[in-house]
């Protein structure tokens, strides 16, 4: 049997063991076991070369090879499990056992025994996929799953708050972007660079016009600002907080860590600090974006800045962002939120005069927003129009605004419509009710597990039962939230950890994928999901 060794970047011992005809790990010889050999591992055609004949295969030289990429057919969630959580690995192959085995890494015994169940046929491929749960173990430390026919999973461990780590360089990856301050490289390692964009830029429509638009996040490669994605990141991160606070610490390790305010919103504070400087005093529109101007050979981080033309999509996004921010953040400075829930009002304004309100959804996610900080009737009356309409419910499954919006309007503590909101929490458990049906009845416990790790899909219907769950409890929920965690650290068909890095396969072993967290959109709504597993 081929035997998993512990640890990254093993092929070239993997390859010493075929070429000796080793069977590690198993009682039988290679000639006994062949065909489970052949069925232990899925070959990953990352750098494949030709395959050599067997005559000629034992004199290579090991270390030149440039060897496909074998993985295990135990599929497991590489960070591991919390110790009173549901547990699952996925198992496939050509045959399937009925039972598993959880081995301790350190000694090689034998700790646990359970069942494969469900196990159905792909007919297209020919192989067989499997569940094995092992809920009743509980006991803490590091172990890998053996079956027969088809080897050895990654490691894995079991214990206490087992995602902490992970959330909190989730919500410290917005450190590492931010702009216009020196990020250590000793705690950031390459995300690490001296202060950028410190200088005033220039306005892409009047060169002779000059503004301060230091600080807030770069979202790229290119150190590029966006005021509305950073408005929609924000937005995520403020509900993640509202909803699960207690997830959120003051301990992360960035320069305000310390200071009695949960990092979290340290970091959205300094966010907010930018989107305020991208408001046009004049009008109270809101510029779209500070972008670097420099040619493609120099340093990213000096380049001049251009700010781009004031944008009505920007200008609604940020008044319904600051709005939020606004209620949330009343409650560390007062007065800073009352600054911010003012810049909102005059962006609604600049807005309203130059589209109609009551025909645009982000106008109905700001009105939401505006409306639960203020209790005006100007915004309750887009939020009515809108009620009316024959395709709102449509729109609450396909719309990301009138979804944001609705959630916003279900936990107001302004007068509400309670019709409406019936409505909306009865579209939202039927979205919920849809998720999990195909999630238990995916091969991988998810509702997406197409190829491609995109996890955009994913993490938004994630993020959509997350809000049910808050509202009406269901421990079905919790468990799925937690298999579309374990489907991003490796129980998927790659058996790949795309979250974070120092696990047996990571995405860094994969060229031109940088990870969830190095997508600040993604980043936030995986911040969202693992939030409510640290709750």
């Amino acid at each position: 049997m081929f035997s998993y060794m512990r640890g990254k970047k093993r092929i070239i011992a993997a390859l010493s063991v075929l070429i000796m005809g080793s069977v590690a790990g198993c009682g039988a010889s290679s000639a006994e076991r062949s065909e489970e050999v052949q069925e232990a591992t899925e070959t990953v055609e990352e750098q494949v070369q030709p395959q050599a004949s067997a005559q000629t295969q034992a004199s290579f030289d090991v270390e030149n090879i440039d060897a496909p990429v074998q993985v295990p057919n135990i599929l497991i969630d590489q960070i591991g499990f919390n110790a009173e959580s549901e547990k699952v690995a996925v198992f496939r192959g050509k045959k399937l056992p009925d039972s598993f085995q959880i081995i301790e890494l350190e000694t090689g015994k034998e700790v646990f025994r359970g069942e494969i169940v469900k196990a159905t046929l792909d007919e297209e491929v020919g192989k067989y996929y499997g569940i094995g749960r092992f809920n009743d173990f509980k006991e803490p430390g590091a172990y890998y799953i053996y079956a027969d026919y088809i080897g050895e999973s990654y490691s894995f461990t079991i214990g206490e708050d087992v995602y902490r780590d992970v959330l909190d360089e989730a919500c410290r990856k917005y450190y590492t972007n931010r702009c216009g301050i020196a990020i250590s490289q000793v705690d950031s390692g390459d995300n690490g660079h001296s202060a950028c964009h410190t200088t005033e830029a220039k306005l892409q429509e009047n060169a002779d016009t000059t503004l301060d638009v230091t600080g807030g996040w770069h979202m790229d490669e290119h150190a590029d600002r966006d005021v509305l994605i950073g408005s929609r990141i924000v937005e995520n991160l403020l509900l993640a907080y509202e909803m699960n606070p207690g997830a959120f610490t003051d301990e992360t390790g960035i320069p305000e860590s310390g200071n009695g305010i949960p990092d979290i919103i340290d970091e959205i504070r300094y966010e907010a600090d930018w989107l305020l400087k991208m408001q046009d005093s004049k009008t109270g529109g809101v510029y779209g974006a500070a972008i670097t101007s420099g040619n493609g050979n120099s340093d990213i981080f000096s380049a001049p800045v251009e700010v781009t033309p004031v944008s009505m999509d920007a200008t609604i996004g940020f008044a319904a962002t600051m709005a939020r921010f606004s209620y949330v953040y009343q409650q560390f400075d007062q007065g800073y939120a009352t600054t911010a829930l003012k810049a909102a009002d005059r962006a609604w304004e600049s807005f309203s005069i130059n589209q109609s309100v009551y025909e645009s959804t982000a106008a109905f996610k700001a009105a939401a927003q505006l409306y639960r900080a203020t209790g005006n009737d100007k915004y309750e009356h887009v939020l009515d129009s809108f009620f009316v309409k024959d395709d709102l419910l449509e729109l609450f499954n396909s719309d990301e605004n009138i979804f944001m919006g609705a959630v916003t309007y279900l936990s107001t503590n302004q007068d509400v419509d309670k019709k409406q909101c019936e409505k909306l929490i009865k579209a939202l458990m039927k979205r919920s009710e849809e998720i999990a049906s195909k999630s238990t009845e995916s091969r991988y416990l998810v509702v997406d597990a197409a190829e491609g790790e995109d996890f955009s899909k994913l993490l938004d219907e994630a993020r959509c039962l997350t809000v049910t769950n808050h509202i009406i409890y269901n421990h079905e929920y919790t468990t799925i939230l937690e298999n579309h965690a374990h489907y991003m650290m490796g129980m998927n068909p790659s058996c790949m950890n795309f979250v974070t890095s120092g696990t047996d396969r990571d995405h860094e072993d994969v060229d031109n994928y940088n990870g969830v967290m190095n997508d600040p959109q993604k980043d936030a709504l995986l911040v969202f999901m693992l939030s409510v597993l640290e709750n």
